[in-house]
């Protein structure tokens, strides 16, 4: 089984693919963005306010999938500078307090829009 994921709560695609898409066991997110889904536009602010951002789009894609941070199993981050990796420590341990996912991290010579960071996630279904 493959299905196709969407929350109004997360920001529209912007392009040719889906917020996520699940299967009987896993749900694949698309990258997200630091981009508020109510303006659809980027939150201004430094990498920690972007990286909430992010994470709560993340969320709100997960919880349309009938899951939560809690059976991600791997996450992959992408930084416009690696030098913003600390302060986006300090948020993304907010949401992971414990049994932390795998993670890998890169900067990356530019991201769509010309965003300073995007996430995906791999969470369990079930």
């Amino acid at each position: 089984m493959k299905k196709i994921v969407y929350s109004e709560k997360a920001p529209k695609a912007v392009g040719p693919y889906s917020q996520a898409i699940m299967t009987d066991s896993f749900v694949f997110t698309s990258g997200q963005l630091p981009i508020d889904p109510m303006t659809g536009k980027f939150v201004e602010g430094n990498i920690k306010k972007q990286t909430r951002q992010v994470m709560e789009n993340l969320k709100a894609v997960l919880a349309a999938a009938g899951t939560d941070f809690s059976k991600v199993v791997k996450t992959t981050v992408y930084f416009n500078d690696i030098n913003d990796f600390k302060q986006f420590n300090e948020v993304y341990a907010e949401y992971f307090p414990s049994e932390q996912p795998a993670r890998s991290a890169f900067e990356v010579a530019a991201l769509p829009l010309g965003a300073t960071i995007e996430i995906e996630m791999i969470a369990l279904t079930n």
